[in-house]
């Protein structure tokens, strides 16, 4: 039985009975620290269902809970209380690497033990917890005797939300899986399942939601759907079979979480989904480290070179040197090489079950390459293609990670391209997607590698667990500019990943672009001014940052200061302003001195910002040096205008930022020494 703690001063109990019978009603509401957020919980003779509210208002009316299991009875009503808990928690825990160094955890807890009053007398427990930034629960299976193994074969989760918020969204079951523009809907209007974090801003107030998971570990993604109302509905992305989730007890969901804030810009800061994760799992974590890096990627992209074998082939070990050289030189930490191992002949996405990832190609001196890069400071950065053959990949995994380690190779990209799913028959995002992508990130760590993972499983703060899994893309990224069908990104992309998929952690979008234009690939450009490509670097976090472009794309141009300058590791974040898809304003704190970093950036609109500089640490100045759009500046007609200049500011200065038609702007605030 799990303890009562009568001592909870910050959550209010209600406990209510119809008659003695404890299976008509029970009813318990607790409260946020602050008091602002408050959700009830309650089993009746109908099932299972809980509500929320904020500051008083209902947010989500009464939603059912439980499960359809295949061969048995379902889960969902029919239950009785065997007990209950209550509990409060806060506690300071600090990131190992991350948007800042102290977390606050503060909560307050109910978990009920439930258990069937006939039949198989099924047990189930759940567990709620209120924060002051949103509200997460999970189901737990404990170890029963008439419940072991067992299939689920639907989640029943509902969202039963009280307004039409607008809502900004990527189509679930695509072949891209995550690479998709977002669209913005009506929730009511939502027509397809769509993938979360789901974003929603009510259009009469502004109170914003985001309704995601945290702690995604052996269980299918969750997605969404309405069927033309405003209550979501949980869809478990299954097996190849139909199969939604394998388990055996004992057996815990992910937590499905609701993050509420009063504006948008508020979710940014959100702590709720790292919060919801276990504790750093790796005893050591010392080899962990955020770095910057280049890498012979983007000129495959725009045709200069091939990933697969012959002349223009761009993992030789003459080009990876030239970039190697570059990188010590300016700072960078390590050098990426896509095409380096056997397998990339001809259409590689669909042949995922040839790569070798321990036999280089004959022009790829691997030990040559790593002693070079090891005397310059600079280190290889690996990558590991699947073309989501994943059984090969598994095949291999222990040997290739081992390889790597033997060469002093630290990072690695994995990829998984195949619009036909992992092994042709298995979507990314399933129970069987989720169990290899955390397969990977324990071997890496065995072998003390960190990973960036490319067509991953979606971020649900898996980096608390297991900080070696740094970032990620799960979402469309740089590379669309140059071979995308639709010409690119528009300039409402990087506005709208601040405030949806950024939410579920860090994510490898690859800026740095310079040759804007594209010259070489006639039907695309990158759709940013110069000065927006450098905010990117504040505005999308990732603790491994690359500079995209080709190195004499950065030569003679002073705006790559700014990319030498800006760290990937922060002491502290602070969203200044901004709205979904529009613009937004971000400031941060180097973790290692007292310097911050600022990145703002726009849509399709210019717009003039006036920004407040009391995050700056208070009776001290600093060199403000400011990389902004120039006057004429313009993402098509113009993108390299860009004005450089500096000036000193404190804590108790404004400044007034243009930011052109798809532009932005970056400063590096330098303490100035005493």
């Amino acid at each position: 039985m799990f303890e009562r703690q009568w001592w909870l001063s910050l959550v209010f109990f209600a406990m209510f009975f119809t008659g003695c019978d404890q299976t008509k009603k029970v009813k318990w509401t607790i409260q946020s620290p602050d008091t602002n957020i408050s959700l009830s919980f309650e089993v009746n003779e109908q099932g299972l269902y809980y509500q929320a509210a904020y500051k008083e208002q209902q947010v989500v009316s009464p939603s059912k809970l439980g499960f359809l299991l295949t061969d048995m009875p379902a889960m969902k009503e029919g239950f009785q209380v065997l007990d209950y808990s209550l509990k409060s928690v806060d506690e300071t825990w600090e990131l190992p690497w991350g948007e800042k160094r102290e977390i606050q955890n503060n909560y307050s807890e109910l978990i009920v033990e439930l258990k069937e009053t006939e039949g198989l007398y099924r047990q189930l427990n759940l567990v709620f917890r209120v924060f002051n930034d949103g509200i997460g629960f999970r189901y737990i299976f404990p170890e029963q005797q008439n419940l072991t193994d067992f299939i689920i074969a639907d989640e029943l989760t509902e969202i039963n939300l009280t307004a039409d918020y607008d809502s900004w969204s990527v189509q679930a079951y695509q072949p891209d899986r995550y690479e998709y523009l977002y669209e913005k809907h009506r929730l009511s209007e939502l027509k397809d399942t769509v993938h979360t974090p789901l974003t929603m801003v009510n259009k009469s107030n502004g109170l914003a939601l985001s309704v995601h998971e945290a702690n995604l570990t052996d269980y299918a993604s969750m997605t969404l759907y309405t069927e033309g109302s405003t209550k979501l509905k949980c869809d478990l992305v299954p097996w190849a079979n139909g199969v939604k989730v394998y388990a055996k007890t004992p057996f815990d969901t992910p937590w499905r979480t609701i993050q509420i804030a009063d504006k948008a810009t508020e979710l940014i800061t959100s702590d709720l989904i790292l919060n919801l994760n276990e504790p750093c799992q790796l005893d050591d974590i010392d080899w962990i480290k955020p770095a910057k890096y280049i890498g012979i990627w983007w000129e495959m992209h725009i045709d200069k070179s091939t990933w697969g074998p012959g002349p223009r082939h761009g993992a030789n070990t003459a080009n990876v040197k030239k970039y190697m050289d570059f990188a010590a030189d300016n700072g960078f930490q390590g050098v990426l090489v896509e095409g380096w191992n056997e397998g990339w002949d001809g259409p590689w996405w669909q042949n995922g079950d040839v790569f070798s990832f321990t036999k280089p190609y004959p022009d790829f001196d691997i030990a040559e390459i790593t002693t070079y890069g090891q005397s310059k400071g600079v280190g290889l950065i690996g990558h590991h293609e699947t073309g989501a053959g994943v059984s090969n990949y598994e095949s291999q995994l222990d040997d290739a990670m081992a390889f790597y380690n033997q060469h002093g190779v630290a990072y690695v990209k994995t990829g998984y391209v195949n619009g036909e799913g992992m092994n042709k028959k298995e979507w990314h995002h399933s129970q069987y997607g989720v169990r290899h992508y955390r397969k990977v990130a324990e071997v890496a760590a065995k072998n003390k590698i960190m990973i960036c993972a490319h067509e991953p499983i979606k971020a649900t703060g898996i980096r608390r667990t297991f900080p070696n899994m740094m970032t990620r893309e799960g979402a469309r990224g740089q590379e669309f500019n140059a071979w995308g069908p639709d010409g690119g990104n528009p300039p409402n992309h990087e506005p709208t990943l601040v405030f949806t998929r950024m939410l579920a952690g860090p994510m490898d979008f690859t800026p740095g672009i310079f040759d804007i234009s594209l010259p070489s690939k006639a039907n695309n450009q990158v759709n940013t001014t110069l000065a927006k490509q450098l905010a990117l670097y504040v505005t999308l976090y990732s603790p491994l940052q690359m500079a995209a472009d080709l190195p004499e794309n950065y030569e003679n141009q002073p705006a790559f200061q700014f990319i030498k300058d800006v760290v990937v590791d922060w002491d502290d974040t602070k969203a200044l302003n901004g709205e979904v898809g529009e613009f937004v304003t971000i400031a941060r704190k180097d973790r290692n001195s007292e310097n911050w970093f600022l990145g703002s950036l726009t849509n399709e609109k210019s717009r003039d910002l006036h920004i407040d500089l009391s995050f700056l640490d208070k009776g001290k100045k600093y060199k403000a040096e400011i990389y902004a759009d120039g006057v004429d500046a313009h993402f098509k007609k113009n993108p390299l205008s860009i004005n450089i200049y500096n000036r000193l500011v404190t804590s108790e200065t404004a400044m007034d930022i243009y930011l052109a038609e798809g532009g932005g702007a970056a400063i590096f605030f330098k303490l100035i020494e005493d």
